[in-house]
């Protein structure tokens, strides 16, 4: 089983993913994001380079088959992978092919108003220390909301679960994921 941990940029997937992992003693998370960063590694200058990596369709097929694969390794696990999807097509290309190996996924999208984000990315110290470093991942989740938002409000909150952790301690949001999951 597949727990893909969808929202905005900022919204608390990360944390989300470290708490459900405690309570899930078989679970492992993997961050797709890494998946990225290879890439981008390895393509370096190429005239082919993008700037978004998720453009690349080696990302999405290779995210699909290393959460596959874990999924096989964990037998069932589940793994969690917390990552943000905003556009329909990919995401629905990754959950495909996953559906296609035969793997369950739930997709949760931590969905919070747009105040309490803003909020968030503003007390945020992703490189704690160095505050140059820190306010380039707060203005790129900065720019991210209104994308977010786009996809929320055209396709993300119909295909995904719902959790609005507006108001939610990360301890509540975690129990509700469970809830949904239907997971102790």
């Amino acid at each position: 089983m597949i727990i893909w941990l969808n929202g905005p940029f900022g919204g608390g997937k990360t944390t989300t993913a470290h708490r459900l992992h405690q309570q899930l003693p078989t679970s492992l998370i993997t961050d797709p994001e890494e998946i990225g960063f290879l890439l981008r590694k390895s393509i370096g200058d190429h005239p082919t380079r993008q700037k978004d990596f998720q453009d690349y369709p080696a990302w999405r097929t290779l995210v699909a088959a290393l959460c596959a694969e874990l999924d096989r390794q964990t037998q069932g696990g589940p793994v969690i992978a917390p990552m943000t999807l905003l556009r329909r097509d990919y995401a629905e290309e990754i959950f495909d092919a996953l559906a296609k190996a035969g793997v369950e996924v739930h997709h949760l999208l931590l969905h919070a108003d747009s105040d309490a984000i803003a909020k968030r990315i503003e007390g945020s110290m992703e490189f704690p220390g160095d505050e140059e470093r820190s306010e380039k991942v707060r203005a790129f989740r900065r720019r991210k909301l209104g994308v977010y938002e786009q996809a929320y409000g055209s396709w993300l909150g119909e295909r995904a679960e719902v959790i609005d952790t507006t108001a939610l301690t990360p301890d509540q949001v975690v129990a509700k994921a469970l809830t949904v999951l239907r997971l102790p």
